[in-house]
């Protein structure tokens, strides 16, 4: 719920062209495709993509009256653009591809020769503790079922977190001069003490591990939320509860056309 921050920061470190047209990945809601649409100005453009149409209906909807902005329904791993941009931007959109080789050859191909893609995913999940404590704690009471029938969450959000992996995916995907820097900001996980623990158990490892679980483990959410209470106590404030949090922000080039 705090992850705004990221991609601001993520901007000012490269900022798209003055100008520029511009493809946001997993857009999600459309507040990130209209910062991009604000930056680049009225000569420049925006497109917001995701795969769920619910948030593209919403977005579109939320930015009606925004000359410089679209949105579509597309899924980056089949979808190729007729459109060239100068900038392909994400935040937090990338890291579930379950083909994320193809998926970025996609989005390379759809840049200007020289063009730029840039984007911001979570480092390892032992070095995000706003997930990773959480998990811990809810490990003491409930364990992973190893066999279930639910589905989980695919590659995840921690799938790009090792700087070698990602590092190959984006040369496999054909892009050059790629640039990992790392970015450690606090993570605001609710506004209170409660609101953080119902995020801890909703969603991330902590939520899939009692999801999984299913009704066998209901009896234990109790004594889970009364841990988790105590285990994120210390991240409270009078701003909220801010967890230690960590990314990477990448950057990579298109080839220039060769001669």
């Amino acid at each position: 719920m705090g992850s705004a921050a990221y991609g601001e920061e993520t901007l000012r470190i490269h900022p798209p062209p003055f100008g520029g047209r511009v493809i946001d990945i997993g857009c999600g809601f459309r507040d990130t495709t209209q910062h991009l649409a604000a930056v680049v100005g009225p000569e420049g453009s925006a497109l917001g993509v995701d795969v769920s149409a619910r948030f593209i209906e919403a977005a579109t909807a939320e930015a009606a009256g925004v000359a410089n902005v679209e949105f579509a329904v597309a899924d980056v791993q089949t979808t190729t653009f007729d459109q060239r941009f100068d900038l392909a931007f994400s935040r937090f959109g990338t890291m579930f591809f379950a083909n994320p080789v193809a998926a970025l050859r996609n989005v390379r191909e759809s840049l200007v020769p020289g063009g730029k893609l840039v984007m911001v995913v979570w480092r390892s999940k032992v070095e995000n503790e706003w997930v990773y404590r959480g998990q811990t704690i809810t490990e003491k009471f409930v364990t992973k079922p190893e066999s279930y029938d639910e589905p989980t969450c695919g590659p995840g959000p921690f799938s790009m977190g090792n700087a070698d992996t990602v590092s190959g995916i984006l040369v496999g995907a054909g892009f050059e001069d790629i640039s990992l820097r790392r970015c450690d900001l606090p993570m605001l996980i609710g506004r209170d003490i409660d609101e953080a623990v119902e995020m801890v158990m909703s969603i991330g490892p902590a939520g899939e591990i009692l999801r999984l679980a299913g009704e066998r483990a209901a009896y234990l959410h109790e004594p889970v939320a009364a841990a988790l209470r105590d285990g994120l106590a210390e991240w409270a404030g009078p701003d909220g509860v801010a967890a230690p949090a960590s990314t990477w922000i990448i950057s990579a080039v298109a080839p220039a056309v060769a001669g």
